[in-house]
């Protein structure tokens, strides 16, 4: 008899499983719970309105531009996690695994991309072209944000991976096209 071993797609739901189950046993913690509750609920916009508003009101032209282009980045972001989580209609991990408990509201039905993570991520990278003395502050919070969504049981880690993947190319296309785009306008 041969054994094979699993394919890499089984391997990683496995592994995926595995860490939402693991998350969602230790979110059993009152502590765990409320902490990565507060997080998440921050991760739903109020951060990132509020680091907006501030910019603008606050940082001078800068800010302005700056809040413009979290703004604009932020557009892209949700356009393009609602039309991924339409067409891969991967279910949440609670409705999947009977051991991993919601702990939070989801905001929509399906988890791949995480869309916290892929806003956290986009904006935090935005911010920190512009000012980047905020680089420990939000960085420290997209982490937080994405360990969030799996310790709440609302997504895979391999969710909270491609939602980190995907706002690292978008942080970094948007401060390219903006710098084109100003380079443009002042040559």
């Amino acid at each position: 008899m041969t054994v094979s071993a699993p394919s890499p797609e089984r391997a990683a739901a496995s592994l995926d499983a595995l860490l939402c189950r693991a998350a969602s046993r230790w979110a059993a913690r009152r502590a765990v719970r409320w902490t990565f509750g507060v997080v998440s609920r921050l991760g739903d916009g109020w951060l990132w309105y509020g680091l907006i508003a501030v910019l603008a009101v606050g940082a001078g032209e800068r800010g302005r531009h700056a809040a413009l282009q979290m703004a604009c980045t932020g557009i892209v972001a949700w356009l393009l996690y609602r039309t991924l989580k339409r067409r891969t209609r991967r279910l949440r991990p609670f409705r999947v695994h009977s051991e991993v408990i919601a702990r939070a509201p989801p905001l929509d039905e399906f988890s791949f991309p995480s869309g916290h993570t892929l806003h956290a991520v986009s904006f935090g990278i935005v911010a920190v072209g512009w000012f980047p003395v905020l680089i420990l502050p939000l960085t420290l919070f997209a982490m937080l944000v994405a360990m969030s969504r799996v310790i709440l049981g609302l997504h895979y880690p391999t969710d909270v991976l491609a939602g980190a993947a995907l706002g690292t190319a978008l942080g970094l296309a948007s401060r390219w096209l903006d710098a084109m785009l100003v380079g443009a306008l002042a040559g």
